[in-house]
């Protein structure tokens, strides 16, 4: 597979201006997609916060794993990270302002002691593209304050947004990085929609995609495409033609890796955790249990 690489002139730009802005803001909120929550990280983003406050928030929750999900709450916290997961479509404000407020505590605390009467909350709205921040944002704020799309790229330039009494938020663009070291990186991010799906072969990546359900969900394979359990021990070229005949695509196998890929990233296939919590924080995580 060709390794998948994207960045448009405008990511640049908003780079430099999240330098600028982070000196205005008392708090970020990095937003991961509960399905990826390693992977969906800029790690060009996590070297300029490096020293600010920070919240982040594993978007998407309703499409991840439950279990999964609740192993990375634990392993960010482990790792002294505030963190929540939530449903970008449904979630309250008041439980994200609640928690922003947890995370400033002590510099709130600070400021009363000095007689500094507390000010609106200034916070920096972070995330790769297609992670559901202006759904989020839209939520927030009450109304279609930030343009949404399934798709990366929607949001081109930064903008304030107030958000009830407390939070003045600044939204800004996805951002990714140059080039994906770990090509599975990159085929995660394609699955999942992080990437302009012109910049992959659809094959590839529905090739990916039946490889991590046949090894992790079998059976919402099985019961999605009317296959049998003999019909998974195929190889994958052939699984893919099967399912396209399944599906009534005759042979035409890229209009099915379409279809596949677009049932992953709607749930079809149920709920998934594409990136794996890393083994020393199960074994902590087994060590205080016991």
């Amino acid at each position: 597979m060709n390794k998948i690489q994207w960045y448009p002139g405008h990511m640049a730009k908003a780079i430099r201006q999240i330098k600028e802005n982070l000196k205005m803001v008392d708090l970020v909120l990095e937003l991961a997609d509960a399905r990826l929550p390693e992977s969906s990280r800029n790690p060009l983003v996590q070297e300029l916060l490096v020293s600010k406050p920070r919240l982040l928030l594993l978007t998407k929750k309703d499409l991840a794993d439950t279990s999964e999900t609740q192993k990375w709450v634990n392993h960010f916290q482990a790792q002294q990270q505030a963190v929540l997961a939530v449903n970008s479509l449904h979630e309250r404000t008041s439980v994200i302002e609640k928690k922003i407020q947890q995370v400033l505590a002590d510099k709130t605390a600070r400021q009363k002691q000095r007689g500094i009467k507390q000010q609106r909350l200034r916070v920096m709205c972070l995330g790769i593209p297609n992670v559901g921040k202006s759904t989020l944002l839209n939520q927030l704020v009450g109304k279609k304050a930030a343009q949404t799309g399934n798709r990366p790229g929607v949001t081109k330039a930064q903008q304030w947004l107030k958000v009830g009494k407390t939070l003045d938020l600044l939204d800004t663009p996805g951002i990714l990085w140059p080039k994906f070291e770990d090509p599975l990186v990159g085929q995660k991010l394609a699955l999942t929609g992080a990437i302009k799906d012109t910049l992959f072969a659809a094959d590839d990546i529905a090739l990916f995609a039946l490889e991590f359900f046949k090894n992790k969900h079998p059976q919402q394979l099985i019961e999605r495409y009317h296959l049998t359990a003999a019909d998974l021990q195929l190889e994958l070229p052939d699984l893919l033609l099967l399912i396209t005949k399944k599906i009534g695509m005759r042979d035409d196998y890229e209009r099915a890796s379409q279809r596949i890929i677009f049932d992953c990233r709607q749930g079809k296939l149920g709920r998934y955790t594409l990136d794996q919590v890393p083994t020393s924080t199960k074994k902590l995580a087994e060590k205080n249990e016991k």
